[in-house]
């Protein structure tokens, strides 16, 4: 029953999220700030200390760091790929390409949210709650940056939802997932850096020069202080 009451509230978590994206969409690019702020925030204060202390105790920080290397790396180069192969017969981007791979990887984190917090109740019900409590702080997050990507692609409200409503199903598969397998730690951690790569490029590469194109930069650069607030905060209480 518990598990059951978890999937459900990380369903709404994200949904309300999405949601509040889509109502502000005329604010789109403080949303945009704020969303290159959560997912840098996610990176740096939840993904990278979890795969810190997931990794194995014989192994050396540069497997977590060299893994986040690598997410990175990784990301950039498919993102390049998509550019060069995202161009109408007029030679234009078609940034709807990009905002699929985004809003994709989004819902690949939610799901292996929700396989972190199946795994951590195999561990015991206490690390399974502050698992939980971490997880549910930036799904709200997650919400708005998966609609988002989509919108700022330019894509229509009706697409938005769809990508919404997957990455709201994820984690929820994620846990009914864990009732079949169980995975080592070690590898737990590795996955956890390789996102962290990820996350820290679509932030840093795709989010926040979209925020400032053409917008007032004071602002967004507040709004992207507060989304990286906001997370750290939430991290650190939940955490705590």
């Amino acid at each position: 029953m518990l598990i059951f009451a978890i999937g459900v509230g990380t369903f709404l978590a994200t949904l309300l999220g999405g949601l509040f994206a889509l109502r502000f969409k005329d604010k789109l690019h403080l949303i945009t700030g704020f969303s290159a702020g959560a997912v840098i925030g996610v990176a740096f204060f939840d993904l990278l200390p979890e795969a810190e202390a997931l990794r194995s105790p014989l192994s050396e920080f540069s497997s977590v760091s060299l893994m986040m290397g690598i997410g990175f790396v990784a990301y950039m180069l498919l993102d390049r790929t998509v550019v060069l192969n995202s161009h109408d017969e007029n030679g234009c981007e078609n940034p709807r390409h990009r905002g699929t791979i985004g809003a994709a990887s989004l819902c690949l984190h939610s799901l292996f949210d929700g396989v972190l917090i199946g795994l951590a109740f195999q561990i015991s019900v206490p690390i399974g709650v502050i698992v939980t409590i971490a997880i549910l702080t930036h799904d709200f997050s997650d919400g708005i940056n998966t609609v988002n990507m989509i919108l700022k692609s330019g894509s229509d409200r009706r697409t938005a939802l769809r990508w919404l409503a997957l990455d709201a199903f994820a984690p929820v598969v994620g846990i009914a997932s864990t009732f079949f397998y169980s995975l080592p730690s070690t590898i737990l951690g590795s996955v956890l850096a390789l996102f962290c790569g990820f996350f820290i490029y679509i932030g840093a590469s795709e989010l926040l020069p979209e925020s400032h194109h053409g917008h007032p930069r004071m602002l967004t650069t507040l709004a992207t202080l507060l989304g990286i607030s906001v997370l750290y905060i939430a991290i650190h209480f939940a955490k705590g």
